[in-house]
């Protein structure tokens, strides 16, 4: 066999076992994903008790008692919260 074919099929060789293992961790990273998606992050708290500390959070920055940045960090903690 020349050697020009030699590297040839090596250079293939290559190429497909990389393309395999790319395969392996994309089907690998969407097995993750999906088992991930399968268990909620936090528990979710009751409708009612979230949405009476968000009016509660509303309060404070209305009476100035928190600012802006805090206001809506904490605003989006109990958004995610909420069930939808």
């Amino acid at each position: 066999m020349s050697q020009a074919k030699f590297q040839k099929r090596m250079r293939e060789k290559a190429r497909q076992e990389k393309a395999e293992a790319k395969r392996q961790r994309k089907e690998e990273r969407a097995a993750e994903a999906e088992a991930a998606a399968e268990e909620p992050d936090e528990p979710v708290a009751p409708q009612d008790e979230v949405l009476a500390q968000l009016a509660a959070l509303h309060e404070r920055f209305d009476n100035d008692e928190i600012d802006f940045d805090t206001f809506e960090e904490r605003k989006q903690e109990l958004m995610a919260k909420l069930a939808v």
